[in-house]
Formats: C-alpha cells, structure tokens, sequence
C-alpha cells in the first residue's frame, strides 16, 4: 500500500493505494465512515476487483489533516471525495470510478454520484456509522469546547458531523441527478 497526500486547500488527505492500476477495470474508491479510516488492505470482498482500488481519508480523519475547531460539513466531505475522484481519473473525460461508502462514507458517496454523475459509474452504499437527523432549522444546542489532541478522528467531527439539520428529501435530489446523468444503465 502506498499513500498520495491530496492537497486540498489547507488540508492534506490520505489517499491510500490499495491496489495499483491495471490496464482493465475502472478504479474503486473507498469511503470509510464516521469516526473510521481507511483499510490497510484490499478488503476481502474486494478481491475480484479488476481495477485500481483507493480509499479516502476524509478531512480530521485517519492519516488526513485535523483541522483546528472543526467546521465540519457533508459538502466539505463532498469537496475531499471530489479531490480524490479528479486524482484517480485525471483528464480522461471518460474515464470513471465506482465508489462504496459505508455509513457517512455512503452518504458523501451518494453525492458523489449525484454531483458528478458522468464521472460515477456506480454507487454501492452500505451500512455504518454516519449522520442522524436533526432539527429542521439552526439551533444552538452543540456550543461547546470539545478536547483534541490534534489526533485523528477529530471529535469535532463526530460532533458535527453525527446530526445534520437538511431535510429528510435532501439526498433524493442526488439520487435524481445520478440517475439522470449517469452512464450506468441502473
């Protein structure tokens, strides 16, 4: 395994490598969950893979940079998965990945898919730690100081990143764009 660092604006993301490139097979991108990291290895359900297999640090988790008093977001998640998608495919306009995320990692994947259909060839979301509903509208019940020893996950990230107040339809509207722009037949 090999690891790219991304430099995303001040953030440095961990791309890990788990299995290089071939001359078949299109590349799949790894999406961990809340509080997770990245595999040390192709997971066992993987192993037939027939293409390049990377999987993402996401921002204040893993081997990724831990920003200083959070600001943790889904579009900011977005914003890293779409680092790694523009690394992996380069500037083949028609080359594309397949991404699976678990928990959080689904949920990013799904906008994933959605914000950058023609580049997604296929979204697998499986279970896991991620984001709860929360309340419709700002509130301020989450103002306090939360200890961090710089280490990943960031606790500001499980705070933040644990509830989400967008409405409950918020994530049809990736699924209509994926479905509408994707090359995939389903």
């Amino acid at each position: 395994m090999s690891t790219v660092a991304l430099r995303h604006n001040r953030i440095d993301l961990a791309l890990h490598e788990l299995r290089s490139p071939t001359d078949s097979g299109r590349p799949l991108l790894l999406l961990h969950a809340l509080g997770s990291q990245s595999p040390d290895a192709v997971p066992e359900w993987a192993d037939s893979w027939p293409g390049a297999i990377a999987a993402l640090d996401f921002t204040g988790h893993g081997a990724s940079t831990v920003p200083r008093c959070g600001g943790y977001s889904p579009e900011l998640l977005l914003a890293d998965a779409d680092h790694a998608l523009a690394h992996l495919v380069g500037d083949d306009p028609d080359a594309a990945i397949t991404v699976v995320g678990t928990g959080l990692g689904a949920y990013i994947g799904l906008q994933l898919a959605g914000a950058r259909a023609p580049r997604v060839h296929g979204a697998i979301l499986l279970d896991g730690p991620g984001l709860a509903g929360g309340p419709t509208g700002p509130s301020s019940h989450n103002h306090f100081h939360l200890p961090s020893d710089g280490r990943a996950p960031d606790p500001y990230a499980l705070m933040e990143l644990g509830r989400d107040l967008r409405p409950a339809d918020y994530a049809t509207s990736f699924v209509r764009l994926a479905n509408s722009g994707s090359p995939a037949d389903t």
